[in-house]
């Protein structure tokens, strides 16, 4: 939508070889005789996930015109892992290799391609390796490879791959962050640095106010703390590992935390695998990304009832990320599955006495999810404590109108009880903690009490408000019920509070619903 340049929305990894192969076997059905060309581009972090080696597999069968760029730089945001980037690091190391790759840029020239195809490759894979090279076991020419950063020479080679037919792969070394030192030095930090000074490559956040503490942060700090009392206790994350605040184990124990890289279906398979060994897995990945392993989440972990803590990182509206990275949807997914509990804090204390619940539980899968946001406290290493399973947390007794949150927004809630005082209102306001197992308990004698109710949730209203409202349909509970949330709509970038704003739960949208519910009662 923001460009005609844009082929193709991509959000998520390891996706765009399949695309681009679908695109070029649409053009040779459409049009026969078409010479078109069709480039994926993907790194090394996203060919450690399995879509790419399906489409690969594909692409080797067909005479589809495509060219993959795979741009090796040996990171992705943490630095890259596994087996295939060991592969191509002695491949690059290689002395002899380099010796032959120097020779081939100075005696070829005029015909690089011709003779980098004809001459190193074949001395590389039968001299060297004695086995196939790698991307040429999927009936992929490979070519490469080249320094990325020369751009007269890789636009000489890109000019010339568009007369070879077929699919073909050209491997390009690059350096994350080249040409900005402060990023050439502290990748990581730079793959999304926020506001930073140009000139010295300091961060907004330290100049003016230090780092704040972050859900992330809580989560990984709260996660060390279990590890400590447990030796059971193991991590895993898809790629995330500084990003999700794992590091903070990892440190101490990294022969407890597992990257297995950007491959989310793997991530949940395996760790059901750590599950049904006894340990107990701690597996953290993003709203956004755990949508990639849901047939892995319903067959493998819940089916078998196995006992996998989700850490669902990035719940709820992200921001600036935009609409391929909102992590709206995961209550909804969730609650369709079978022996999953499902919870999600109010703020960070209720965090860490979630992820305290979640260890001690241990009957089956375990679902947590917490916002990208600040923490409501700047110390909230208080003890942890059991929390009750499926037990709502009355935060407010009031009369008529029924506030029931679930996570974050139930803290916006709070912050309003002076706002309603001030109006003379007196709503209710219900924690609900955990979306399943429900409480129905207290929301039959709760909703039974009120007139109105709204409910408030960061994330798609076929979460809490449809619960509720299946809830008092099948309970008789003749009531008006008002959902707050994200409607039926992909939602675009924009600040977290904007977004809130634009979608009518924000804190002044909140106290604007309770005086019109208050007001509807008293007209009626």
């Amino acid at each position: 939508d923001e460009s005609i340049h844009d082929a193709f929305g991509t959000g998520h990894a390891s996706t765009s070889i399949s695309a681009a192969l679908g695109m070029a076997l649409a053009d040779k059905n459409l049009n026969p005789n078409s010479t078109n060309n069709f480039i994926a581009v993907i790194g090394d972090g996203s060919m450690t996930g399995g879509m790419a080696y399906e489409a690969m597999n594909h692409a080797g069968d067909t005479n589809a015109n495509i060219l993959i760029i795979y741009n090796d730089n040996n990171i992705s945001i943490d630095e890259g892992t596994g087996a295939l980037k060991n592969y191509f690091t002695n491949l690059i190391a290689s002395k002899s290799y380099n010796q032959l790759k120097n020779t081939a840029y100075e005696q070829f020239k005029e015909t690089f391609i011709r003779n980098l195809f004809n001459k190193t490759a074949s001395v590389i894979k039968n001299s060297l390796f004695k086995h196939s090279n790698f991307f040429e076991s999927f009936n992929l020419r490979y070519f490469g490879p080249i320094n990325g950063h020369d751009i007269d020479q890789l636009i000489r080679i890109l000019n010339n791959l568009k007369d070879i037919p077929g699919p073909k792969i050209l491997h390009v070394l690059t350096q994350k962050g080249k040409g900005y030192p402060p990023a050439e030095k502290n990748k990581v930090v730079f793959h999304s640095p926020g506001k930073f000074d140009p000139v010295t490559g300091e961060l907004f956040s330290n100049i003016k106010k230090g780092a704040p503490v972050r859900y992330q942060d809580v989560y990984g700090k709260t996660l060390l703390e279990l590890a400590n009392m447990d030796e059971k206790i193991v991590a895993v994350t898809p790629a995330m590992l500084s990003s999700s605040s794992l590091d903070i184990m990892y440190i101490k124990y990294p022969d407890r935390v597992f990257d297995v890289g950007i491959a989310e279906e793997h991530a949940v398979t395996f760790s059901a695998g750590l599950a049904a060994q006894g340990l107990i897995p701690f597996t953290t990945i993003y709203s956004t990304f755990l949508q990639r392993a849901y047939d892995q989440i319903i067959h493998d972990v819940a089916l078998q009832n196995l006992p996998v803590i989700f850490g669902i990182d990035r719940a709820g509206l992200v921001g600036e990320d935009g609409k391929t990275h909102q992590g709206i949807f995961d209550l909804a997914y969730l609650n369709l599955i079978p022996n999953m509990i499902i919870s999600s804090p109010i703020d960070c204390i209720e965090l860490r006495n979630l992820m305290f619940t979640a260890y001690n539980y241990r009957k089956g899968p375990f679902a947590i999810r917490y916002p990208k946001a600040i923490a409501e406290y700047s110390n909230c290493d208080i003890p942890m404590e059991l929390l009750p399973i499926g037990k709502a947390d009355i935060r407010k007794k009031g009369e008529k109108v029924l506030i029931i949150s679930i996570g974050k927004p139930g803290y916006d809630v709070v912050e309003l009880y002076p706002e309603f005082e001030k109006l003379g209102l007196n709503p209710s306001h219900v924690n609900l903690r955990f979306l399943k197992p429900l409480d129905k308990e207290t929301l039959s004698e709760l909703c039974k009490q009120h007139k109105i109710i709204i409910t408030i949730e960061d994330g798609t209203m076929y979460g809490l408000s449809a619960t509720i409202s299946d809830f008092l349909i099948k309970n008789n509970i003749y009531c008006k019920h008002i959902g707050l949330g994200v409607p039926d709509q992909f939602v675009e970038h924009g600040s977290v509070e904007e977004l809130k704003h634009m979608l009518k739960y924000d804190k002044e949208n909140i106290l604007y619903t309770v005086q019109q519910a208050f007001q509807e009662i008293f007209i009626t």
